[in-house]
């Protein structure tokens, strides 16, 4: 029996993980029913909380509570300044390297903090199957660069997964749709998640995906749209309150919070009111309309009309071509998005599905696809931005065109500049523009040996190969002497392989520590359920509780109420046990007056409800 490959998308927002219920995709939800996971980690002590819990922890301890962290992602320092006065994070990095997240005392890079994401997902759907799960497929933003993607698979290595695929989130969105409405034609998906905005268009026929072209910005999402609300509000409370927000990260955690609430709400109403305690007995109160709420985004909102129009451009399209409009991520829900997009594509976009479920969903089809069990579908798919190198002069000679379907390879032919050189760099860089200055530099790499020859006379041909995850290879070879040289491109800003070994190595080594954690954490919410549910029980029922029994209980609560924050979770789990048998006879009483009930024609529920 061949292992199950799950579905990842690991979003800016929230992640979710899917599987295949034999030709329908379905998210796989955690045991107490929640389908999404806030991308989300909050450090408390030696504790690691992920997810809704971790969301929580934002407001009270913003310094050690991390999000956004996609936004982070294959980057280097000087590519988020611009991100920096909405991540209140200690960022450092030295130039041409990785970003470091520092907490406390500890570091972290994006990848390893993503691997925690996705660890949470790995340990939900091995709950849910009680099987290990150690393959999957994870989305990313079309967008996403070579450096990105090669991030994404680090994380997946560190979290214990292996990356069968990284797969185009607006492509998985079309393998969801595709599967469930069998459409044939051509298709645009406008894909507007948390952190970044994507549009691809896509051909679809006979059990074929083929993307024609892609496009969007990985700097835009719906973060962007609470940081254009949340200026209003820190402009109101300087002049009101004399306070400044920005330099107050509790306070601008607050207005953040306020700002996404208020996001949420006029997706559907008119209006939204927000409440913010300044503390001091000072409260920042306002009605947000909105018409106000679309005046501070419109210009982000507009900014999605380029990439759309490009997109269409670079597959030859008219927009009248587009048969269906399809919207994906949570922030397609604005109404204001929903408009825009009908207006680029001229058609009403296609609603059926969870915007923020179908990239999972399509993942999970693309994880049964890999597993060999829909061979009737074929997904093709393109590389997002144009590859190639360093030639004389600082000039970009491209060898890969942006919007090549991969898997594909190309060559290119160079020879040498100087007499009796015997050497030659071969710099890769990516991006559109024309010199290397204004591109990103992926790779270095000499291809050494070259006998002596006067310039001109050696034939380089430098051959690039990309696979199916969109990562790169390069190799360079002088044809009349044989001479070789390749390298697999390690993006500027990824992670050294040995680090990432030594990450892998640490997530064994800490496995037992990270198992006791999740042990106190789960001890301590069952005890505070239990708590909160046998108090209840006992208020509604105290008159018929004997004081001896009545006594007993609540010596049992303060002892469990002790232990809760302590860090021994077998003797949370004793208490727990000591209070359950403290509350059998609340039980029996409980059950002997539903059976009363029942006898004199009562329902059961309306005695313990």
């Amino acid at each position: 029996m061949s292992k199950r490959i799950v579905g990842i998308d690991l979003g800016t927002t929230n992640s979710l993980v899917a599987y295949m219920d034999g030709t329908t995709p379905r998210i796989i939800p955690d045991q107490a029913g929640n389908r999404m996971v806030p991308s989300i980690v909050s450090f408390h002590g030696n504790e690691v909380i992920v997810g809704e819990k971790a969301k929580q922890r934002r407001t009270e301890d913003i310094k050690n509570t991390l999000y956004s962290i996609k936004r982070l992602m294959g980057k280097g320092l000087s590519e988020v300044q611009s991100e920096l006065a909405y991540i209140p994070f200690d960022l450092s990095g030295e130039e041409g390297g990785v970003i470091h997240i520092h907490v406390g005392d500890r570091t972290f890079t994006p990848p390893e903090i993503s691997a925690l994401v996705l660890k949470q997902l790995k340990q939900q759907a091995e709950a849910y199957f009680n099987e290990e799960i150690s393959q999957a497929v994870i989305t990313v933003p079309a967008y996403f660069n070579d450096s990105q993607r090669q991030a994404t698979k680090d994380a997946g290595r560190i979290a214990g997964l292996e990356v069968m695929r990284i797969i185009n989130e607006p492509t998985a969105a079309s393998l969801a749709y595709g599967l469930d409405k069998k459409k044939q034609g051509i298709i645009a998906v406008y894909d507007l998640g948390g952190g970044t905005f994507d549009v691809s268009i896509l051909k679809l026929r006979e059990g074929v995906f083929e993307v024609l072209a892609t496009n969007g910005n990985n700097h835009l999402g719906g973060d962007d749209f609470d940081h254009a609300l949340m200026a209003v509000f820190l402009e109101e409370i300087k002049k009101e309150f004399g306070l400044d927000g920005e330099n107050d990260s509790v306070l601008f955690e607050k207005l953040r919070s306020a700002a996404e609430s208020a996001k949420v709400l006029l997706s559907s109403e008119s209006s939204a009111e927000i409440k913010v305690d300044l503390g001091e007995d000072r409260l920042y109160r306002r009605k947000v309309s909105r018409e106000e709420f679309e005046k501070a985004i419109g210009p982000l909102v507009e900014s999605t009309a380029i990439p759309c129009r490009q997109a269409l451009a670079d597959a030859g399209l008219k927009p009248e071509e587009v048969d269906e409009a399809v919207l994906v991520g949570g922030s397609t829900r604005v109404p204001m998005i929903r408009k825009l997009a009908e207006d680029i594509f001229q058609k009403k976009p296609h609603l059926e599905l969870n915007p923020d479920e179908v990239v999972a969903l399509g993942a999970a089809v693309q994880a049964h696809i890999l597993g060999g069990h829909m061979q009737e579908m074929l997904l093709l798919d393109v590389a997002p931005l144009s590859l190639g190198i360093e030639t004389m002069g600082g000039v970009v000679s491209r060898i890969i065109e942006r919007n090549t379907t991969i898997p594909t390879s190309a060559e290119g032919h160079f020879t040498t500049s100087a007499d009796n050189q015997t050497g030659v760099e071969v710099h890769v860089v990516q991006g559109e523009r024309e010199l290397v200055k204004d591109v990103r530099s992926l790779a270095r790499f000499t291809l050494k040996g070259i006998p002596p020859m006067k310039a001109g006379l050696p034939r380089i041909e430098v051959k690039f190969q990309i696979d199916a995850n969109g990562i790169l290879s390069v190799g360079a070879r002088e044809t009349l002497t044989g001479l070789e040289q390749a390298i697999e491109v390690k993006p500027t800003y990824g992670i050294g392989e040995e680090d990432v070994k030594k990450m892998i190595k640490d997530s064994m080594i800490y496995a037992k520590e990270d198992l006791k954690s999740r042990q106190l954490i789960d001890a301590r919410t069952e005890g505070d359920v239990i708590i909160r549910m046998t108090q209840k029980a006992v208020d509604q029922h105290r008159k018929k509780l004997s004081p001896e029994a009545s006594e007993k209980i609540s010596k049992a609560i303060r002892r469990l109420q002790e232990v809760i924050p302590g860090d021994d979770h077998a003797l949370i789990r004793q208490e727990i046990k000591a209070l359950e048998v403290a509350t059998n006879p609340l039980a029996e009483q409980i059950l002997n007056q539903a059976l009363q009930a029942e006898v004199q024609g009562k329902k059961i529920s309306d005695v313990v409800s």
